[in-house]
């Protein structure tokens, strides 16, 4: 019999706790037997000496077991089981594409997305701006749906990795959210619970991702991939910029109307698509899809040309209740607010050069957000048709007639206070400079 005073005390003083010291722990989050307070103690302890990775591995199979593990076996599949998870960031329309795709070559997603945090949007709550889609199917019908269509974008349930959830809220209103063992077990205990043949992981760098910086993304993406392998799980990770918006528009409605004009080929934002086909060919090579990430690319471009991966959304959508005809009529069904004008750059920036330099990124987010668009309290309700289109990209030239952004806001005074704060979020100079890499490095065997 273990004390929660005495786990702490062993962790606060710099020792590595046991597997069977975990496991209580944890034990004591789901049955409530563990208090807040020391929740609280355990986190800023780990936060302060960290968690070597045999400790973290174990963290994140405790969490994992501490509530319903999917298995697919069943099924019968007749394809790996694949999945990919986003650290987070701006425009990230990334999934609702991903998931079409590897459908598309043969695989099965059972993609469970979590909603919008702080300045980053959320995969789920995307989904729901479509209207009559189910998010929060059955079991049954979620894996009804994974063997008939190959993909389902759903959300979390209460069901898998409870103990995390627990854990999380207690990070969130302590300072210690940013542990990288702790970010570590609550990522991956989710996914490991999915029961996955393989995950690919987009570790975001910039400033509108949660690692500012190369060397932190680096950090976390190593964590992650250890400790997913150690668990037992097929992982790599790719390190991708989000230094600037990466899709043309941040929102809900909009973002959904981006990936469908994505995957009808009607247009595609470079820096998205990079991205996006760097992500799926990692997951067919993981999967054992594709020979070669060169074999993959092709495989990729050809669910994209033939329009198998479109067919597949709509399917997808279709089977969890959304319209029939989202592909064709996705502006009908995703419309957007009525105040709808674009913002130029100001006189002043203009003086200083005619190319995007700079993009503090965050700040765009965080202006979606104050429109409606995301969430300033867990329970505040989503305005799905207010958000950003257009979205100027590093070295793209602006001038006067060429604006920075266009605005969809509820009401005029959402408008000018989101115009504001996206003309802030840019910075403009005579020559377009340097532009980051769509992908800075791979980690994994």
């Amino acid at each position: 019999m273990f004390l929660p005073q005495e786990i702490i005390r062993k962790k606060r003083d710099g020792a590595a706790l046991s597997r069977a010291e975990i496991d209580f722990f944890v034990q004591g989050l789901s049955d409530d037997s563990i208090a807040e307070s020391q929740i609280s103690a355990l986190a800023m302890a780990i936060f302060f000496q960290g968690m070597n990775m045999q400790e973290r591995v174990y963290l994140t199979e405790a969490m994992r077991d501490s509530g319903e593990v999917l298995h697919w076996q069943d099924l019968q599949l007749d394809g790996p089981v694949l999945d990919k998870h986003s650290t987070g960031g701006v425009g990230d329309v990334v999934s609702l594409m991903l998931g079409p795709i590897i459908a598309a070559c043969g695989g099965y997603v059972p993609m469970i997305a979590g909603r919008g945090l702080g300045h980053t949007g959320g995969t789920v709550d995307k989904m729901q701006a479509i209207p009559n889609y189910q998010p929060f199917p059955s079991d049954e019908h979620f894996r009804k749906v994974v063997k008939e269509v190959g993909v389902a974008i759903i959300g979390q349930t209460g069901s898998l990795a409870p103990a995390d959830k627990r854990f999380y809220a207690t990070r969130d209103v302590t300072a210690t959210v940013e542990s990288i063992p702790l970010i570590t077990a609550s990522i991956l205990s989710k996914k490991l619970a999915a029961g996955l043949d393989g995950l690919v992981l987009d570790v975001k760098c910039g400033n509108g991702a949660i690692m500012p910086n190369l060397e932190k993304a680096e950090e976390l993406a190593e964590s992650l991939v250890a400790v997913s392998q150690g668990a037992g799980l097929n992982t790599s990770a790719l390190i991708t910029d989000m230094n600037q918006v990466l899709a043309h528009s941040a929102g809900n409605a909009v973002e959904v109307r981006e990936a469908i004009a994505y995957l009808r080929g009607d247009h595609r934002t470079p820096q998205l698509h990079k991205v996006t086909t760097a992500l799926a060919a990692e997951m067919l090579v993981l999967g054992g899809l594709s020979a070669s990430p060169e074999a993959a690319e092709k495989t990729v471009n050809d669910a994209l040309a033939s329009g198998r991966a479109a067919e597949k959304f709509a399917q997808m959508i279709d089977a969890l209740g959304g319209p029939k005809d989202i592909l064709d009529n996705a502006a009908t069904h995703l419309p957007l607010a009525k105040v709808a004008r674009p913002v130029f750059a100001s006189e002043a920036q203009l003086a200083k050069g005619k190319y995007v330099s700079h993009i503090e990124t965050r700040q765009i987010g965080l202006a979606v957000v104050a429109l409606g668009g995301g969430r300033r309290r867990s329970e505040d309700k989503l305005d799905y048709s207010v958000g950003l289109e257009h979205i100027a990209a590093l070295g793209e030239e602006i001038d006067a007639q060429k604006p920075l952004a266009h605005i969809y806001a509820a009401d005029e005074s959402s408008w000018q206070a989101a115009a504001e704060t996206v003309r802030e979020a840019f910075s403009l100079s005579a020559s377009a400079g340097e532009l980051p890499p769509a992908v800075y490095r791979r980690i994994g065997d």
